[in-house]
């Protein structure tokens, strides 16, 4: 079964059209969190901020993961 996904997430991740879209997608996200982040009040506000941020740069390393 493992053996599936690595396959599944190799053809996605190795798509140039569908792989630059996808990072495209995650920017624009990146970007709205940090903006979540400047308007934050509370603490529990920036963690939820910080934690959107660093999944989603974790994402964008999933082509280096996949191929590795």
């Amino acid at each position: 079964k493992k053996d599936l996904l690595v396959m599944s997430l190799k053809t996605f991740v190795n798509n140039k059209k569908e792989w630059d879209a996808f990072l495209e997608e995650l920017d624009i996200k990146i970007s709205s969190a940090h903006r979540n982040l400047e308007q934050a009040s509370t603490t529990i506000e920036i963690h939820r901020a910080q934690g959107s941020i660093m999944a989603l740069k974790q994402l964008k390393l999933l082509r280096d993961k996949v191929n590795a």
